[in-house]
């Protein structure tokens, strides 16, 4: 399994008393709705720039558009971080989501070309239902073991399971962090209900950001080939 997923995901279950049967049913019924989007055909750029949703991210935006030939990327958006990328007229190539962020800029971009890499976990089966059939372009993922469509490249939240994807599915050479703060500060990008641009994380959030950290952690670890530049770390 990818990243050792395996050993990860049986720790994570644990500490966060996540049932896997619910994992189960939610990727059931991803793989009944959806059929794997076809993207042989797509010449994908050899580095990538992963978005995500934290405190920093519009500054980081605006310093890569002043910076950075972004046609020399493939974008790949963490779920709400859509929204701030489609505010500075940018579609992400790819957007990985579970659903829970700006549901109507996801709409939005995948009808612009981005592809989706849909997950199924045991809290968005609700979720699953209400859009699926809204989307299109759609790479089906779980984080049970993986049977049918689905895939399952490693991964805990949207931001880490994107540089996971960028690995594993996209063997990038070259991943720029953009948004990855991994702080005690969450935005409106990634949990838009809470009516506010910046709010400090309630406790059920910092757990999982620590562990979005410490699984990108362990992929630079195990794939010391791939250059990783975090923009949080250098400007």
């Amino acid at each position: 399994m990818y990243n050792n997923w395996d050993k990860w995901y049986k720790i994570i279950l644990d500490d966060f008393s996540f049932k896997e049967e619910d994992d189960i049913e939610s990727a059931r019924y991803l793989n009944e709705k959806v059929s794997k989007f076809d993207m042989s055909h797509i010449d994908f750029k050899h580095q990538c720039i992963v978005f995500g949703a934290g405190p920093s991210i519009k500054k980081h935006i605006a310093y890569l558009k002043r910076n950075v030939n972004l046609k020399d990327y493939t974008l790949i958006a963490a779920d709400g971080t859509t929204k701030a990328l489609l505010e500075e007229s940018i579609v992400p190539d790819i957007i990985v989501t579970d659903l829970d962020g700006d549901i109507e800029s996801i709409f939005k971009s995948n009808k612009l070309g981005s592809i989706l890499y849909v997950h199924a976990h045991g809290d968005n089966l609700d979720k699953l239902k209400s859009y699926l059939d809204e989307l299109n372009k759609v790479v089906p993922t779980c984080q049970c073991r993986s049977f049918g469509n689905l895939e399952n490249y490693g991964g805990f939240t949207d931001g880490d399971r994107a540089v996971h994807i960028a690995v594993y599915a996209l063997k990038v050479e070259k991943i720029i962090l953009a948004g990855m703060d991994f702080g005690n500060i969450i935005t409106n990008y990634s949990r838009p209900e809470i009516g506010v641009e910046f709010k400090v994380a309630d406790s059920f959030k910092k757990k999982k950001l620590c562990y979005a950290k410490k699984l990108i952690d362990n992929l630079k670890k195990e794939n010391f080939q791939i250059e990783f530049i975090n923009l949080c770390d250098s400007i």
